[in-house]
């Protein structure tokens, strides 16, 4: 599978208004009667909605947001206006690696300079991530997991076959790899970590709430700092939290450690096109409410 070329804009986002709202519903804890009751409608509008089966409205969607805790413009510009986040350049020292796991994409990113790379998650397409370092001529220095889940963890196995690098994990998420590296490699980070890669420092950040051990991968540069975000956020949403216990500090990841970040700072997920801070505080109804 080929490496990515195009830019965000045509990739549609990875949730729209039925995801959010089970997110958000499955987070609270809430049933679909309790979640009709609160906000007016019936069982089977809100059903319906969280099937993608029923077209929304304005007022059926600020209804929602208010008993989901959600934004409500937000909300409403995601379901009914079609927000998507700004086209921008492709950063040149950023490859984007596109797999595909049973028709569902997943993204993985080489990160690099001066000849060497870091790759943030496998984009569940090692064989690609490898032709990449090749056709660069990069020498590569580790291997950065958001999380443990398959689809940006498979693969590493072949990635530490090429070269072996250290790999970055939480230390919650390592029971969740199906192929762990030999003693030595695997390196839980703490918060904070700076990773080097060329003359590039990629800071460690702590982002539990997709999973136990998430992280995200913040890289400096002077004309466009980015921060590799994994499932922790997506345009215009968030992963799910798993479990759904963990939905409380998710939201907390993503207000206080993401959106905390400057607005100038490029969010590249591991699902969906790339956004930024300024762009998830305005338009995220995830954000925070205040």
């Amino acid at each position: 599978m080929p490496t990515a070329r195009c830019t965000g804009y045509l990739m549609p986002l990875e949730d729209d208004l039925s995801d959010i709202l089970k997110k958000a519903r499955g987070g609270l804890g809430l049933s679909v009667r309790e979640v009709a009751v609160a906000s007016g409608l019936s069982e089977a509008d809100v059903t319906g909605l969280e099937r993608g089966h029923k077209p929304p409205d304005r007022r059926t969607v600020r209804a929602l947001a208010g008993v989901l805790a959600l934004k409500p413009d937000p909300l409403v510009g995601m379901a009914i206006e079609n927000w998507r986040p700004a086209d921008r350049q492709k950063l040149p020292w950023v490859e984007t690696v596109y797999g595909s796991v049973g028709g569902y994409g997943v993204q993985g990113y080489l990160l690099h300079d001066d000849g060497e790379a870091l790759i943030v998650d496998t984009g569940y397409n090692a064989p690609a991530m490898i032709s990449a370092l090749n056709e660069r001529r990069l020498r590569l220095v580790g291997i950065c997991l958001t999380h443990g889940h398959s689809d940006h963890a498979r693969g590493i196995e072949e990635l530490l076959a090429h070269r072996e690098v250290p790999v970055y994990l939480g230390n919650d998420d390592r029971s969740l790899l199906d192929w762990r590296p030999r003693a030595g490699l695997l390196t839980s980070p703490h918060d904070g970590l700076v990773v080097r890669v060329g003359a590039r420092t990629v800071r460690c950040l702590a982002t539990p709430g997709h999973t136990a051990g998430g992280i995200c991968y913040q890289a400096d540069d002077q004309e466009q700092p980015t921060c590799f975000v994994g499932d922790t956020l997506f345009a215009g949403s968030i992963g799910r939290s798993n479990p759904f216990t963990l939905y409380e500090t998710h939201l907390d990841s993503v207000r206080r450690r993401l959106l905390t970040l400057p607005g100038d700072v490029r969010l590249l997920p591991g699902h969906g096109p790339g956004t930024t801070v300024a762009e998830e505080r305005e338009h995220n109804p995830f954000a925070s409410l205040g």
